[in-house]
């Protein structure tokens, strides 16, 4: 490696000639539905999510994940005492709406049947690493293959 020797002159033209600050980065703008980023997916529980009034939410959204959205969970406390907890709270973040609530925190989730939570992770993951919401499964009866779309509907719809 060649070392080069600078005058003290010509750093200060260096320093002269340079930003004195870089702008600071801006934020991207949404993506609209005709970018073709799709960031939020429809889901429909197993069971569904029933509040306090009685009331039976099945149907709700889910946004992609930021990296702010997964590294959120490891400072909360209650993820430190119990490291399962993560999975409560990390739903609680990208559940935009469930039914009519607009406000989902770890609370709700907490409620939900187990089903509807074991669902909601691969929902999660299906989303979030595979970029899609369809599974390939295979009928039981007649070995056939064909896939289905966990973001909602009933099985046989199409």
């Amino acid at each position: 490696m060649r070392r080069r020797s600078v005058s003290i002159g010509a750093l200060d033209e260096l320093v002269e000639d340079a930003d004195p600050q870089p702008e600071p980065s801006r934020p991207a703008p949404r993506r609209q539905a005709g970018d073709g980023l799709r960031t939020e997916f429809e889901f429909e529980l197993p069971r569904g999510y029933l509040d306090s009034g009685g009331v039976l939410h099945r149907r709700g959204r889910m946004r992609l994940a930021t990296a702010g959205d997964e590294l959120k969970p490891q400072m909360d406390l209650r993820v430190k005492e119990n490291p399962a907890y993560l999975s409560v709270v990390l739903l609680s973040l990208v559940i935009t709406e469930l039914g009519t609530i607009t406000d989902i925190h770890a609370g709700v989730v907490e409620q939900m049947y187990a089903t509807d939570v074991a669902f909601l992770q691969d929902f999660y993951r299906r989303i979030n690493s595979e970029g899609h919401t369809r599974a390939g499964v295979t009928c039981p009866s007649c070995s056939t293959d064909f896939e289905v779309d966990l973001a909602g509907g009933r099985l046989g719809e199409s």
